[in-house]
């Protein structure tokens, strides 16, 4: 890892690892130095470092998995933390953190598949006038995943469109879990009724809703969006048709195989010379 100081003084940086959970779709870190099983199994080359203003250091982190672990994800984080010089008749010391956050697998049958589906979409209206819209997400694979995405309006009101907008950043689920994407949208957006476009992805999986919305007035929570369409991405629909391709040719092979003569069964009959 790249450590590196963008002041102009010389500061000695304390790298650590330290434990985190998902919950309430969100990546929480534990307090300080907080350990959990991950931690335990992380060793850091160096434990500090001395970099100079505007220098970098490096620092490796190695993770050896113990034989005995049981299968399952682990969360934490290395963090790289700096602590601020004592200043005179001061009682306050500031700490500045900044972290990698770790994702580690443990399980046969290498990388379990990440995989998440959207479902009710829900517009809405705040007390000052600010329209949401709100997609439910569901992690049905086996990792968890950080989503991220846009929404974009179109057939607006006099053929109008908007967009696209970012939707909330933060979003973490583990593995089944739950949770809500919200995307905010500027005052000034007509209520609608608007054709909207949701894009979500986390890493490599990408999925998308097109839904009829219409957005409430202030204070008020909309009726949920009607579905128009859902798509998924490239590479899942790839691999799909590849398992059907596999699937036929296994058919083709299995039905040549019956139609194919069969040779005769037991001992060919030797014919005798006649007079003997």
């Amino acid at each position: 890892m790249l450590v590196t100081n963008r002041t102009d003084q010389d500061r000695r940086i304390d790298v650590y690892p330290a434990a985190a959970t998902v919950e309430g779709s969100e990546f929480k870190f534990g307090e300080g130095h907080a350990a959990n099983e991950l931690t335990s199994w992380i060793t850091l080359d160096k434990s500090a470092v001395e970099v100079e203003a505007w220098g970098e250091a490096r620092v490796l982190a190695t993770v050896k998995v113990p034989s005995a672990a049981s299968r399952g994800e682990r969360y934490g984080v290395v963090w790289a933390s700096a602590t601020s010089a004592p200043r005179a008749g001061g009682e306050v010391t500031q700490i500045h953190r900044v972290g990698v956050r770790m994702y580690l697998d443990v399980g046969p049958g290498g990388e379990p598949i990440s995989d998440f589906s959207i479902g009710e979409l829900r517009p809405a209206g705040s007390a000052e006038g600010e329209p949401s819209l709100t997609a439910q997400v569901t992690n049905t694979g086996g990792r968890a995943i950080d989503l991220t995405g846009t929404v974009s309006l179109t057939d607006g009101p006099a053929d109008s469109r908007a967009g696209p907008f970012q939707v909330g950043q933060g979003v973490t689920l583990p593995p089944g879990g739950s949770g809500q994407v919200i995307a905010r949208l500027p005052a000034e957006l007509p209520n609608g009724p608007w054709k909207v476009e949701i894009n979500l992805e986390s890493g490599l999986v990408k999925r998308s809703i097109t839904a009829q919305i219409q957005f409430p007035d202030p204070g008020q929570v909309g009726k949920r969006g009607s579905v128009i369409s859902r798509m998924v991405s490239g590479w899942t629909v790839g691999a799909a048709i590849a398992g059907l391709l596999l699937i036929t040719g296994l058919a083709v092979l299995a039905r040549r195989s019956r139609q194919s003569p069969r040779p005769p069964t037991g001992r060919p009959r030797e014919r005798v010379p006649a007079g003997r």
